[in-house]
């Protein structure tokens, strides 16, 4: 179990710039991940600023309660707490096996235990949608690393995005001008900080 402030910057990119910007910078890393997100049919979570997924990776899977943070250490980008428990792959492929067949699932771990104390039995959370991503993580300037993203929803949208995830707002707003004036990176509110939650249900398509 991990609980940890996440402060980042998220950017819709063109499919152009963003295969620049992957050209661009050292890879650290080059993986693929599957991403299920679970609410109540009703938006419980949702109305409470609360994602919660299940993300698969090729030989293990977390799952994921993403919080607000009543305390912010700052106000220009994303930030939320972090509630993460490691899960054996196999255990869970049959939480969402369990989940497809019979329409609920029930969380344990750290997770579970959030959703008790504050939903308690009005959390009957259901698989509502999914998205699959490439993921690269690049080392970026100043060290701050980068991380590139292509996913494709249930619809067959894909989208590209860049996320600069630090816990010194500083260096994100130092990182992002960088990028602007050496790599013509755009930012405006239609392409940042949006959540790929909200990507994924507004392309969810049929499950």
């Amino acid at each position: 179990m991990s609980e940890n402030n996440e402060i980042e910057a998220k950017i819709i990119l063109p499919k152009a710039t963003y295969s620049h910007l992957c050209a661009s910078f050292p890879v650290k890393s080059d993986f693929k991940q599957e991403n299920y997100y679970f609410d109540t049919d009703n938006g419980l979570l949702k109305q409470a600023h609360i994602s919660c997924r299940i993300r698969l990776f090729e030989d293990h899977a977390e799952q994921t309660l993403k919080v607000p943070d009543k305390n912010p250490v700052q106000h220009r980008y994303h930030e939320a707490i972090e509630i993460n428990d490691d899960l054996n792959l196999e255990k869970a492929q049959d939480l969402l096996k369990n989940a497809e067949e019979k329409g609920k699932i029930i969380f344990t771990g750290s997770v579970g235990d959030y959703l008790k104390e504050h939903f308690d039995s009005e959390a009957n959370l259901c698989l509502q949608t999914f998205s699959k991503t490439h993921r690269i993580l690049a080392q970026g300037p100043q060290n701050c690393e980068l991380t590139f993203d292509e996913t494709r929803y249930p619809d067959g949208f894909e989208d590209f995005e860049l996320e600069v995830e630090n816990d010194d707002p500083t260096l994100i707003e130092a990182t992002l001008n960088l990028l602007k004036q050496q790599y013509g990176l755009v930012q405006n509110s239609a392409n940042t900080n949006r959540a790929k939650i909200a990507r994924a249900f507004s392309h969810r398509g049929k499950m």
